[in-house]
């Protein structure tokens, strides 16, 4: 296993559940990122959580004395953003935080729309009845829905907590609508872009994440190297019966690039 990530010029790291557990950072992971540093390897922050926008990150980030740029951090908001822009869509009720309605208000869409054109499911945690009420009322109407990402629980110290995918199984019990599509990780052109963009190939890319699901699936599909990191959501038990390649399988994050030697 690839453990000090040979031949790796961008790592692309989760966040929650793989550089910290809600407000408590992986132990270890500001050396990890300083090797990634030393070593010249380009990082890249992903998260599905769709709760926080890009400022919000770099706040907490800050807080466990991680820097970043907003360049650097690519969510499941900015996936979003581009399909509902790809397909003419732009009065929507969302069902969001306000940190998600106010970035996608900065880019021209209507979050709050009496005559939706999709209804726009994050992960909220600011949800309350009155959302889920005038989005059920919509979806029976046939107003079509369509999700940030698809996983079901945000991990943290106490255990899995309920995010978009939970939320995505209410409103089909409710009113049996399915979303027509389901932006964020595992969709490949999330990471392909900036690969892109920066001018790298995927065997020269490294996707550092806790979930099989989202993670491990979109590596997979993009072809880059694929670390899971077991201080989130999935157990080793999990890996061992997963479809999902997994090229290099550690804890934490500090289990990685552990050499004193440099590319």
């Amino acid at each position: 296993m690839n453990y000090e990530l040979e031949g790796i010029k961008a790592a692309f790291i989760d966040l929650d559940g793989t550089l910290y557990l809600g407000n408590n950072p992986i132990v270890g992971v500001n050396d990890f990122l300083d090797r990634l540093t030393k070593r010249g390897i380009k990082k890249y922050y992903l998260s599905n959580n769709s709760s926080r926008s890009k400022k919000d990150y770099i706040t907490k980030l800050a807080n466990f004395q991680i820097e970043v740029l907003e360049s650097e951090i690519l969510l499941s908001t900015d996936d979003l953003l581009g399909w509902l822009k790809s397909n003419d869509y732009s009065n929507t009720f969302t069902v969001g935080t306000k940190s998600m309605c106010e970035m996608l208000e900065e880019n021209g869409i209507n979050t709050n729309s009496n005559n939706p054109e999709i209804i726009v499911l994050g992960y909220d945690t600011e949800i309350n009845y009155e959302k889920l009420t005038k989005s059920s009322i919509f979806l029976h109407n046939g107003v079509p829905l369509v999700a940030s990402h698809p996983d079901t629980v945000c991990p943290s110290p106490e255990g899995g907590l309920p995010d978009v995918g939970a939320f995505l199984a209410l409103f089909e019990a409710t009113t049996g609508a399915k979303p027509v599509h389901i932006c964020g990780k595992p969709n490949p052109e999330m990471l392909n872009h900036k690969i892109r963009e920066i001018g790298l190939e995927p065997n020269q890319v490294a996707m550092i994440g806790d979930r099989l699901y989202t993670d491990m699936e979109m590596a997979n599909r993009v072809g880059c190297l694929s670390v899971l990191v077991l201080s989130g959501e999935a157990t080793e038990d999990d890996a061992n019966n997963s479809p999902q390649k997994i090229d290099v399988m550690v804890d934490s994050v500090d289990n990685l690039i552990q050499s004193e030697s440099t590319q």
